[in-house]
């Protein structure tokens, strides 16, 4: 499967993560630091992006992280997220969260800090003033399980007034939803206008209510409608994001909430189970939370679920991103006496993800299973066999190194490649020709399978690179062996059975 493509340009993304790191906001939550909080000491979470994803197994902090990020603002009780119930939060006791803000309001040059505890059963704090958004789970509950609406619930219901989406939250909610809103409005029932529904119309002009919309609809025209009206550098917080959306709806929405972070210098903050709602976010926008560990990166689903033991597995492998994801699984596929059974490889969306959450995972005494990290082969000075950490072969991108490898036998094996990218054999020659001129001209090998792809019929990078991968691994068994040998090195039963893997000559390589 390709990898997902945000529609969101690279350059926006760059320019919100200088405006956080130059401190351009005239509001901003810069820093958390969990002094002791429900299962975390002394944890801290930067929001080094103003759109920053939580994810996390259920019960592994995501909503507390959430929670917290509320706390030194006034617009927000201390029992939204936090209430306690007798004697069955003791727990509670000593609480206390260190803020880093930034406020222009109480000073124009430096970042402002805060305290929030709880001691002696009531909470402390000296709170801010933020315009704090919150969109939690019950935003999906059906209009007719409502009791607030119950009064539009009938055969004579009349709307107090009735108004039409502004352009702006029309145009937005129907890039995230895939449809035309034209003739939707907002009907509110009370005349303080602090409670509403909405109603749509057909494409043949019949008007029909809230009653009668999906749960997701109903909650993407409440968020936007919301944040459209909200004053620019406001906090906007949201319980698991992807609750009633289609997945492609999903990542249209985190999308959405990057713009409004560009165009209102809006900081969002999520919780999320969604891989979807994690695609168009750098690395450094996402945080995981488990077992009383945060880690910041770009862990997928997963990789949560590997490290957390819910996934049953053996070893884990941590890679810097799908390439080195690709390379890893390509090179243990063809060595015949690797049992791929129980081995879980995962991309981390950067070195240091990788190096850190296998660190942490082989720390911790509770793990099932050990894990290794092997990084790209351009980071000789973080290689560190004690610790687990190795390089993929080369001493470079593993794309630029697995690009060179197969062009010096480009004349050798261009028949293979040929067929592996799902073309004619009659077309090895024009295979040569267009991969010997990307080469050339190529600036950012991240990108050169696309680039050889759309100049062989359209043909998909993923199936390009597919294919150099396979001669790679076909044509280079000293370096399939290397990567083997780090496997081995921690749990040799890693290997089946057998005579080992069998090399160009029909002879068998030793079994590390």
């Amino acid at each position: 499967m390709a990898e997902f493509k945000s529609e969101i340009r690279q350059s926006i993304i760059e320019q919100l993560e200088y405006k956080v790191a130059h401190s351009s906001y005239g509001k901003y939550l810069k820093r958390i630091t969990l002094q002791r909080m429900r299962g975390f000491t002394d944890r801290e979470v930067t929001f080094d992006f103003p759109v920053t994803a939580l994810v996390g197994p259920n019960g592994g902090g995501k909503t507390t992280v959430l929670g917290a990020a509320a706390l030194p603002y006034e617009d927000v009780p201390p029992r939204r997220f936090f209430a306690k119930s007798g004697k069955y939060d003791e727990s509670m006791k000593d609480w206390e969260v260190l803020y880093e803000l930034i406020d222009r309001d109480i000073n124009k040059r430096i970042p402002v800090s805060r305290t929030v505890s709880y001691k002696r059963a009531r909470w402390n704090r000296t709170a801010v003033q933020r315009e704090v958004l919150i969109f939690g789970v019950t935003r999906t509950v059906p209009a007719t399980e409502r009791s607030e609406l119950s009064k539009a619930a009938r055969g004579t219901f009349t709307a107090n007034s009735e108004i039409p989406l502004t352009s702006q939250v029309a145009i937005h909610a129907s890039r995230i939803l895939g449809k035309s809103l034209a003739g939707f409005n907002r009907l509110y029932i009370d005349r303080s206008e602090r409670v509403s529904l909405f109603s749509g119309q057909t494409g043949d002009g019949e008007r029909y209510s809230e009653f009668h919309f999906g749960a997701g609809e109903a909650s993407i025209l409440r968020i936007v409608a919301e944040v459209e009206a909200a004053e620019d550098n406001c906090l906007i917080l949201i319980e698991e994001i992807e609750n009633g959306l289609h997945p492609i709806a999903t990542r249209r929405l985190v999308e959405y909430l990057i713009n409004v972070a560009s165009r209102k210098s809006c900081q969002v903050i999520f919780t999320t189970h969604s891989n979807d709602a994690l695609a168009p976010l750098p690395p450094k926008a996402i945080w995981a939370t488990y077992s009383g560990e945060v880690l910041q990166g770009k862990l997928d689903i997963a990789a949560l679920r590997t490290i957390t033991g819910q996934i049953d597995a053996r070893l884990a492998i941590f890679v810097e991103d799908e390439f080195a994801e690709r390379m890893v699984e390509a090179a243990l596929r063809h060595h015949k006496s690797v049992d791929l059974a129980g081995i879980k490889i995962h991309r981390m969306g950067g070195k240091d993800p990788a190096r850190n959450v296998n660190e942490q995972h082989n720390v911790d005494p509770t793990r099932a299973f050990p894990s290794i990290c092997i990084l790209d082969g351009d980071q000789k000075e973080l290689a560190c066999p004690e610790k687990y950490i190795y390089l993929l072969p080369g001493d470079s991108l593993p794309e630029a190194h697995v690009l060179n490898r197969v062009l010096d036998r480009i004349d050798s094996v261009a028949a293979r490649l040929t067929l592996g990218m799902q073309l004619p054999i009659s077309r090895q020659n024009d295979v040569k020709s267009v991969v010997m001129e990307k080469y050339r001209t190529n600036h950012d090998r991240h990108v050169i399978w696309e680039q050889i792809g759309e100049a062989l019929d359209f043909t998909s990078g993923h199936t390009v690179a597919g294919a150099f991968l396979a001669v790679w691994a076909q044509e280079y068994p000293d370096e399939v062996e290397q990567i083997v040998k780090y496997l081995s090195d921690i749990l040799p039963a890693v290997l089946s059975p057998g005579d080992g893997n069998p090399n160009q000559n029909g002879q068998s390589a030793a079994t590390p």
